[in-house]
């Protein structure tokens, strides 16, 4: 039993070798412009992706890097203000003591790369 199941795996790996060669042969034009277009298509979804990936890190950095140079600086209430940024537009919000402060806090934002622009409509002064 166990010698006719190995002549039987050795018949169709044998067929199999033999045959792949062939059927590509007899497909190539129509699976070539297939292929072709598929790979096209997850090329075009991938760069989307990928741009929506350095998009979504680049906003991330941003506010990292706006929200620690807020830190950094004893003239700014750093833990009072909330930064958000959407495709390099940098929203300030919360409550800071003086007017001053917030138009520092706005030059700061804008110092940083990357930033195109700044909104601190939401971040008001208690003066």
């Amino acid at each position: 039993m166990k010698q006719s199941f190995n002549k039987w795996t050795l018949a169709v790996v044998t067929a199999t070798a033999f045959g792949l060669p062939l059927s590509n042969a007899a497909f190539a034009d129509d699976r070539t412009a297939s292929t072709d277009l598929h790979a096209q298509s997850i090329q075009l979804a991938a760069n989307d992706t990928v741009d929506k990936a350095e998009e979504a890190v680049s906003d991330t950095w941003i506010t990292s890097k706006v929200k620690s140079s807020f830190l950094a600086d004893d003239s700014i209430s750093g833990l009072d203000i909330k930064v958000e940024t959407n495709k390099g537009v940098v929203s300030l919000s919360g409550v800071v003591p003086t007017d001053a402060e917030r138009d520092l806090a706005v030059e700061k934002a804008k110092a940083i790369k990357g930033v195109h622009d700044v909104s601190a409509d939401g971040l008001k002064s208690s003066e």
